[in-house]
């Protein structure tokens, strides 16, 4: 049994469409429906049972789930605004940590969910390995409490037996119940449906032109490919950034949606909300070099080709294709 938790979220619900797709349906999905509409991204999915995320401690202290060998640890409260520390403390950290303490104990695979957002403002050097780890120093709630369980788990050295995956600018299906948490390229992709034309921010530094801000963009085809494989590989054990690789600018990510939409380039340059402009970063890109070395396979999706496929078959498919990722 594979327990997925975040199930019904974006990448939670693209790793169980793609064990799906490998063959597995053994899988239980733990998460909080509530309002939103992320329900529809379960409609096509096969797994055995679903749990609401306030019940999967007591299922798995009390034996209810048997025969467990992995957990896959999405959820979170993602919200990089999110203004209650609290909150995202008791989500993003504790709830992370029983469950870690759970696995450690009984032999289980556990990879979670850690976040780029943990490396704050920096823009340069972003290196995964353990030192630079306990130095990053986060600028919001929400990667503060990402930083603090990678944190207690390398001084515990549990990052020698478990996954963690700093994610940096992900984009793909099953993102569509986000709001303001989806990519860009979801958004522009409706701006552009709606005015033919995109709205970037100006830039406020010499030294970057006007969207020529860069961010390390990857499509969530290939993060599910390596957590496939990362299950597979008990051997494989640290706490690694899960990019492209590579920083494009939010230029080139316009240029690829107006490209896969069939349309003319049409760029407006709106000023950046004051309160952004201390703290907007303007460059970031995933060292892989660590994860690359362990042998697993890294698919590189090129910001042009992932934007297409996402567009042609997704987006402008007429319908929302939910969860058919292969």
């Amino acid at each position: 049994m594979i327990i997925v938790t975040g199930g019904a979220g974006f990448i939670g619900s693209a790793v169980v469409a793609h064990l799906n797709a490998k063959g597995e349906d053994n899988i239980v999905i733990v998460d909080n429906l509530a309002e939103s509409t992320k329900w529809k991204n379960l409609v096509r999915l096969k797994y055995r049972h679903y749990l609401h995320k306030s019940h999967l401690l007591h299922a798995l202290a009390s034996g209810e789930l048997k025969s467990v060998r992995a957990i896959v640890h999405m959820g979170a409260c993602s919200a990089t605004t999110e203004t209650d520390g609290d909150y995202l403390m008791a989500n993003n950290y504790a709830y992370t940590r029983m469950l870690a303490e759970y696995a450690l104990e009984k032999g289980v695979r556990f990879i979670y969910a850690s976040s780029a957002a943990t490396y704050g403002g920096i823009e340069k050097n972003f290196d995964d390995d353990d030192p630079t780890s306990l130095r990053l120093k986060p600028i919001n709630r929400y990667g503060y409490s990402k930083q603090f369980f990678d944190e207690v788990a390398i001084q515990n050295g549990w990052q020698k037996r478990i996954v963690g995956l700093k994610f940096f600018n992900v984009y793909g299906p099953n993102e569509y119940h986000k709001g303001d948490m989806s990519s860009v390229v979801y958004k522009a992709f409706g701006q552009i449906g709606a005015n033919g034309f995109l709205k970037l921010f100006k830039s406020h530094r010499a030294e970057f032109g006007d969207g020529e801000q860069k961010r390390d963009f990857v499509y969530i085809k290939d993060c599910v490919d390596v957590i496939g494989q990362l299950l597979l590989r008990g051997d494989v054990n640290g706490i690694f950034n899960l990019g492209s690789g590579v920083a494009r600018s939010w230029n080139d990510l316009a240029a690829a949606v107006f490209a896969a939409m069939g349309k003319e380039k049409r760029i407006e340059y709106i000023d950046m909300p004051q309160q952004l402009v201390g703290s907007y970063q303007y460059f970031t890109e995933a060292s892989m070099a660590r994860l690359a070395a362990t042998g697993i396979a890294l698919k590189k999706t090129s910001l042009e080709d992932g934007v297409r496929d996402y567009v042609e078959q997704y987006l402008a498919a007429g319908e929302l294709r939910l969860q058919e990722l292969e």
